[in-house]
């Protein structure tokens, strides 16, 4: 399995991004994905997950502000973030679990991961 992601970058307070991640090796669009993220000095952290069937869960923090979604065609997990702040700056990875279902956000549920993308963010 092998998982891509893309989209990171540099944003003013208040910005949009969308990051993506491309699967390969795998039915991905099967299985539980998820969006985690890591500041410097921090824990990585779960920020958002979708289940095979569409179903999403969502950290407190992004709720009404990042949006988890899929492209079973193009075999692409998407991550749409606005009203971005400050302490959304991280490292931004991608990940799937060995499970239909995405029973919450902790990255000990998911075995494969992503090399990440920075987002930073300004105030």
């Amino acid at each position: 399995v092998q998982l891509v992601e893309a989209g990171g970058g540099s944003v003013q307070g208040g910005g949009s991004l969308r990051l993506s991640c491309v699967v390969s090796g795998y039915t991905y669009s099967s299985y539980c994905m998820g969006w985690f993220r890591q500041a410097p000095g921090k824990e990585r952290g779960g920020v958002a997950a979708i289940d095979s069937d569409g179903s999403t869960k969502y950290a407190d923090s992004v709720k009404g502000r990042f949006t988890i979604s899929k492209d079973n065609a193009k075999d692409t997990l998407y991550l749409d973030m606005s009203t971005l702040q400050p302490e959304d700056t991280a490292t931004y990875y991608c990940a799937t679990a060995p499970s239909l279902i995405c029973y919450g956000l902790d990255t000990d549920d998911f075995v494969s991961w992503g090399q990440g993308t920075q987002v930073t963010v300004s105030s």
